[in-house]
This record gives structure tokens, sequence and C-alpha cells, in this order.
């Protein structure tokens, strides 16, 4: 395993980590999803990335059993949670968003599901209108103080609402934030590459990519059809299936033929292709892998070791097959 630094900070997150969206509770039960944290673990993987609206709270569940049965070193690893949807279904006005109440209740809730006492990194899930920065800053540096999170950042955030988050707290002395959870993939470049581009070096912004294989498609198990046990045949997941046999989703889908022959041509998969591209970013702290069943863990791995397959060569081909390069601004 790889460990970067998060960011300018001192933490070191492996380069892998393992995320629970989708998976625990809504395509695995406790069993197997305590074979493939395990897996995981052995590989040397130390972040574990959870959010109270995952599963409406069972994720955290789940992932807070599988912590005390195996009883690990608690400096050994890292967990994450996130706030903003609440974790209940039909939430009251209170029970979400980014308010000093929530954001400070989600906490204690959050670790009582995950049987912890402090959180490593906490994320604020998405920007809340409703809230003042100043407000939410002021809660994640109190969080801090207390010694309940050791490390704050944000989640789909745009670059002007990290930076006026920064700011809010390099002006009152409190605590800035150190990451960003962006989705980044082959198709989804822009914010990552171009928005955030500025924000790496000049306020050393960490970065724990979600989404590396765009929900499954990246994989190339969807070159064929939609197979029976895809997410995108999960209720709730009906907006993945139409997106998947739409007109552009077809068409990444005929890109994504051709990188899988490329793959095959370095002697790797599609799915490994796509991580490895990912990693090969200096400014991604860690990509955040998923996993229904240990064998998808175990391949998930292999990620860093195809790093090095991906040549100037190989990467102008993925370019040109992908025709998706964005463009920086000239000013």
């Amino acid at each position: 395993m790889e460990y970067r630094r998060l960011g300018h900070s001192g933490l070191q997150v492996s380069a892998i980590s393992f995320g629970s969206w989708v998976t625990f509770d809504q395509q695995m039960d406790l069993d197997v999803a305590q074979k493939c944290m395990v897996l995981a673990y052995d590989a040397g993987v130390n972040f574990f990335d959870n959010a109270e609206a995952y599963a409406l709270g069972k994720s955290e569940l789940l992932m807070g059993q599988i912590l005390k049965k195996f009883d690990w070193p608690r400096d050994t690893y890292i967990i994450s949670s996130k706030v903003f949807w609440g974790a209940v279904e039909n939430p009251r006005p209170t029970q979400k968003g980014l308010s000093r109440k929530h954001v400070v209740e989600a906490c204690h809730q959050a670790l009582k599901r995950l049987q912890l006492d402090y959180l490593d990194l906490y994320f604020c899930h998405r920007p809340d209108r409703e809230t003042p920065i100043e407000e939410t800053v002021r809660a994640m540096h109190d969080l801090i103080q207390q010694g309940k999170v050791l490390y704050w950042g944000t989640s789909e955030w745009s670059a002007q609402q990290i930076m006026e988050a920064y700011s809010v707290a390099r002006q009152y002395n409190l605590t800035p934030p150190t990451m960003e959870q962006p989705q980044y993939n082959m198709f989804h470049r822009q914010r990552f590459e171009v928005e955030y581009h500025r924000l790496y070096q000049e306020i050393g912004l960490g970065t724990t990519i979600w989404s590396p294989l765009a929900s499954g498609i990246l994989t190339g198990k969807y070159n064929d059809g939609i197979p029976e046990d895809s997410r995108a045949n999960l209720d709730g997941y009906e907006w993945l299936h139409r997106r998947f046999t739409s007109v552009s989703g077809q068409e990444q889908i005929a890109k994504i033929r051709r990188l899988t022959m490329l793959a095959h041509d370095l002697g790797t998969s599609m799915t490994l292709l796509a991580l490895a591209w990912c990693l090969k970013n200096p400014n991604v702290s860690t990509v955040i892998t998923g996993a229904s069943r240990p064998a998808q863990v175990e391949d998930n791995m292999q990620a860093l070791t195809v790093v090095d397959l991906l040549s100037d060569d190989a990467m102008a081909q993925i370019e040109e097959i992908l025709d998706n390069k964005p463009e920086m601004p000239e000013f």
C-alpha cells in the first residue's frame, strides 16, 4: 500500500480507501461487510469512509459493529462521517443541514453508531444555503477543540465556497477545512482538474475522491447490457438505470469498449485501469473504492501496481479515447 499526505496536513492516508455507500445494508449483510473490511485493512487500507445518510445510519451501525468485533488499535485507522441530509426519513428542519445544532448532534449520533470516541474526518456532505458558512466553520472548530473531530472538510462544495470557509477560519483564528470529497473519474473531470486547480497549492486542499468507477460503468460490466445483479437494478437507483441506457450513457459505453481493449493490451482490466488513472493524479490523496463482494476488494487493491503501466503514451491514448480533457482558463 502507498500512503499519501491528506493535502498539506500531516495525516498519512492510504492511497486506496474503502467506502460503504450503497453496499453496506443494501448489497451486503454483516458477515460479508466484515470480510470486505478485514481484507481491506489487511491490505493496508487505513481510511474507511461513511456518512449519516448512508442507509439512514445503518451503514455506520454495521461499520461500528465490525470495528468493535475486531478491536483494531484505534491509532491504525481513519474513520469519517458526513453531515447534511440527516439519518432519518423525512427529516425535520433541525435534523438536517449544517446549522450548529445539526452539525453537533449529528456528530454525537455518528459516534454512537460507530462506537467511537472521535471521528478522524468529518465532512459537510453538501453546502447549505440556509446556514451562514461562519456558523458551520465555528461548529466544526468547536468539535475539533473538544476532541470529537480531528479534521473537517467538505464534499461537493464549489471552489468559491471552500475559499469562503477557509477565509472565515483564517479571519477568526478558527480551524480551516483540510479536505474535499469530490466525484472524480474519467467522465467527471471539470471540477477536480480545473475548478479546484489553485486550491491544491494555495490552501493545501486534500482530496478523498468518490465514484472513481462512475457508479460501476467504468468496470466495463455494462458493455453488453445491464447485469441482473447490478446496482442499477436496485430499488431507488432507477436514475442509474436511466443514465446507462441514455444516449450519453451509450456514448460512454462505446468509449469504455475501446478503453477495455487498451487495458487488455496493457495486461490489466478495465476496472484497474480506471482506478489507476485516478491514482496517477498527484492531487488525489485517496481513492475511495466500494465493494459488494470480498473478491472485488482483493481486485481493487491491485490498482497501485497498474499506475506504472500508465506511461505518457498510454495516457495519451486514454485522452484520445475519452476526448473530454477540460481546458484550463487563460486567466
